[in-house]
């Protein structure tokens, strides 16, 4: 099947397929004699995990290692689990990062009058952030 059909068949856009030949994150299809990639049915599979998987906030380098553990019918499930425990941490630390940011807007957001005058509380710690390091 050309890249079309297995970007439909996949939910994976052609450009991202590519994407993902060029990087080796995913094997690069046979060329057949047109010149055009040709894909198998094995190659939906994979681009359906790895999609499942990006869509669960894994990185690209993650799905490298889960699609190797996926391939590998002897893997020990405590390898996986380990990858996905190390993911939530990750998303448990954003969350926080964003409650936080959430909390600072909130109340930056109530001290602001929100009238016509020039005076803003947000504007001025937005100045107030210049030359100051912060992580973003």
């Amino acid at each position: 099947m050309n890249i079309g059909e297995v970007a439909a068949r996949s939910g994976v856009p052609a450009k991202t397929i590519r994407y993902y030949e060029d990087i080796e994150l995913i094997e690069s299809a046979d060329r057949a004699a047109n010149g055009y990639r040709s894909y198998t049915e094995d190659a939906v599979h994979t681009l359906r995990f790895v999609a499942r998987a990006r869509n669960l906030g894994f990185t690209v380098e993650q799905c490298r290692s889960l699609l190797a553990l996926y391939r590998d019918k002897a893997r020990s499930s405590a390898d996986v689990k380990r990858i996905a425990e190390g993911h939530i941490a990750e998303i448990e630390e954003k969350i926080e990062e964003l409650r936080s940011m959430q909390a600072t807007l909130t109340a930056l957001a109530s001290r602001c009058h929100g009238d016509d005058r020039p005076d803003c509380p947000i504007i001025d710690e937005l100045a107030a952030a210049v030359g100051r390091k912060t992580h973003s």
